[in-house]
């Protein structure tokens, strides 16, 4: 009689994933982590597990393989990576890699005075040697195609944005450090643009932007209309609002008035037709030829708003235009921009969705059917609505931009964040369906939304006090530091894995490219920094300037605000000319009366959180 043939085992199956958390104990080899969802799981050290700490760009490499257990201290939040293992009691976590965040002291790196400053000059040399190598800066050898390891690509465009947005990274990075160098290439670059990327139309009195030039046979082609494939043919609003990214934050170093005439010129653009001057906003595309937003010829485009052509406006360069100037109608321009924002954006129908919708016809009525977004939710837009309706509240406070902001800030980590491993999400289904929000392709993150939500919950921290917000802003960092930075070949990758491994396919291996530059990088960078120091811990940040002769600041006055900040939060301490001392100043108003001068000055101005009122 033939043995019954033994049971077949169960199938094997393991796949390797990321665990965030904060150390809860050790018990010989089973570490138990408490998760961003606030569970507990157990990783288990092996012979072979390994440890480092979270690194800053250009720091060298930590090996703390040999002090795990003096490190795997209660509190103590770290990444772990390694196999899991399904068994039948549950999933079986082994640490085969671990990236310690905080240590015994409970210090978070990224808030480290500098760490943000440290970032960006790294930032800066990466991009000035990829761009020009170590001799002249000339913007002719500008290319907007990067690959991962900075060389240039065979393609020969200089797409307008990218210029700019170059050139803000390096405004910024003089901003926090007075790099000279990198003055260089912000001053030059906005010369570029002003030589060979600028359209005047004195008829209408206006300045619009090539999309960029194409090199062919050695001879400058122009790229009048954008050749982008979502607005091709087309003048898209954001390709106009971010070639001034750059042009502002160099005005609000040097003053100068041939940038300052062409940064109005295109406002002046958008104010007569991009403006909808009777339902309000901005549209998001017009023709080349009528400048309308009517025109057939848009296709899908045709009288459309979207988020892009409403809330860019204040990021990119009006909070900063009005920062530089003080200007009244440009605060008026940033209410409008807020208000269109919180009118028409929140979902309001009986089946709420916690996202903001993004897209609309002429008459607000919302878009559910264009292209890539349909009903979909871009999680960076929501945080960047969050952060920047805050900002506002230092130039006008209102009731409604507070609760919009508080609610997106209370709202996203439920739908958006990666409670498992850390990190933001990119791109999910604005309605919930069985219970969650769906992925549209994939699940992936993308630098620039952890940007947003770093800045986002910074400010929100700042401003309400919330210690929530605070550890939001902690965990989006230590992700981001951890996985996002490029440790080998420089710079940021542009998207990487759940897990936080870099993703190296396409388009998203490149470090230049239509949709990456220098900007968002910068950008966090910079507020980060501005943040971190004056909101969070309350010390005193140094800013540099470089005022020319003649500079074309409104009143003669030098603004020195870093960001926009209620009134009376912050007060001018010190500032010095040349290296001296200098006494006029305005503490309050943080405002500089420049001295006569036939040569650029530098400036170094401390700024400081002031004193509670009751002090």
């Amino acid at each position: 009689m033939t043995a019954p043939a033994p049971a077949s085992p169960a199938p094997f199956s393991s796949w390797s994933d990321t665990t965030a958390g904060y150390v809860v104990e050790r018990r010989g080899e089973a570490v138990t982590l408490r998760t961003l969802a606030d569970g507990l799981v157990t990783v288990h050290l092996t012979a072979t597990t390994s440890g480092q700490r979270l690194r800053n760009l250009g720091e060298p490499y930590e090996d703390v393989t040999g002090r795990l257990h003096d490190l795997l201290v209660p509190g103590a939040f770290l990444f772990c990576y390694g196999p899991v293992y399904a068994e039948d009691a549950g999933p079986w976590l082994q640490a085969s890699h671990l990236v310690f965040v905080t240590g015994p002291d409970g210090a978070w790196p990224a808030e480290r005075p500098g760490w943000w400053t440290d970032q960006l000059r790294q930032l800066a040399a990466f991009y000035t040697r990829a761009q020009f190598g170590e001799g002249e800066i000339d913007f002719g050898n500008y290319r907007t195609d990067l690959r991962n390891s900075g060389e240039k690509s065979v393609r020969q465009v200089q797409e307008t944005d990218t210029i700019s947005r170059m050139v803000y990274g390096m405004a910024s990075t003089f901003l926090l450090t007075g790099d000279e160098r990198a003055l260089t290439v912000a001053e030059r670059g906005s010369r570029y643009l002003h030589d060979h990327m600028r359209f005047v139309d004195p008829a209408e009195d206006v300045v619009y932007w090539y999309h960029g030039t194409e090199l062919v046979g050695g001879r400058e082609h122009k790229l009048f209309a954008s050749e982008f494939g979502d607005d091709y043919r087309a003048i898209p609003a954001y390709e106009q609002i971010y070639a001034l990214v750059g042009l502002v934050q160099t005005y609000r170093l040097t003053g100068s008035p041939e940038i300052l005439a062409d940064i109005e010129g295109t406002v002046r653009l958008f104010d007569r037709f991009f403006r909808d001057t009777r339902l309000g906003g901005y549209y998001s595309h017009i023709d080349p030829v009528t400048l309308s937003p009517h025109e057939e010829s848009l296709g899908p485009n045709r009288s459309r708003k979207n988020w892009n052509s409403i809330g860019d406006h204040a990021p990119a360069y009006l909070f900063n235009l009005y920062l530089a100037t003080g200007e009244e109608r440009y605060r008026r321009m940033l209410e409008h921009t807020f208000d269109m924002i919180v009118t028409h954006m929140p979902e309001r129908s009986p089946q709420d969705s916690p996202f903001v919708r993004e897209r609309f016809h002429a008459d607000w009525t919302p878009d559910h059917g264009w292209g890539w977004q349909q009903n979909r939710a871009v999680i960076g837009h929501n945080l960047k609505i969050a952060w920047n309706l805050i900002r506002m509240q230092g130039a006008l406070p209102k009731r409604e931009y507070l609760a919009l902001a508080e609610e997106l800030g209370k709202s996203m980590p439920g739908v958006g964040l990666d409670r498992q491993r850390g990190g933001w999400y990119d791109l999910l289904e604005r309605v919930a369906d069985r219970g969650r929000h769906s992925f549209v392709w994939h699940d992936r993150k993308t630098w620039w939304q952890q940007e947003q939500a770093i800045l986002a919950y910074l400010i929100l921290a700042g401003h309400t006090g919330e210690d929530d917000y605070l550890r939001h802003a902690r965990e989006s960092a230590a992700f981001y530091n951890a996985f996002f930075l490029d440790h080998d070949e420089g710079g940021v990758f542009f998207t990487v894995l759940a897990q936080g491994i870099p993703y190296l396919v396409g388009n998203e291996r490149l470090k230049g490219s239509h949709a990456m530059a220098m900007y968002h990088k910068a950008e966090l960078c910079y507020l980060a920094e501005v943040y971190t120091r004056l909101l969070v811990h309350r010390e005193p940040l140094d800013l540099y300037f470089r005022p020319e002769p003649g500079a074309s600041y409104p009143g003669g006055l030098l603004r020195v605000a870093p960001d926009v900040f209620p009134h009376g939060t912050l007060t001018l301490d010190s500032v010095t000319v040349d290296g001296a001392p200098y006494a006029d100043f305005d503490a309050a108003e943080l405002t500089v009366r420049l001295p006569e001068s036939s040569q650029p000055l530098l400036v170094k101005a401390t700024v400081r959180p002031a004193p509670p009122r009751d002090a």
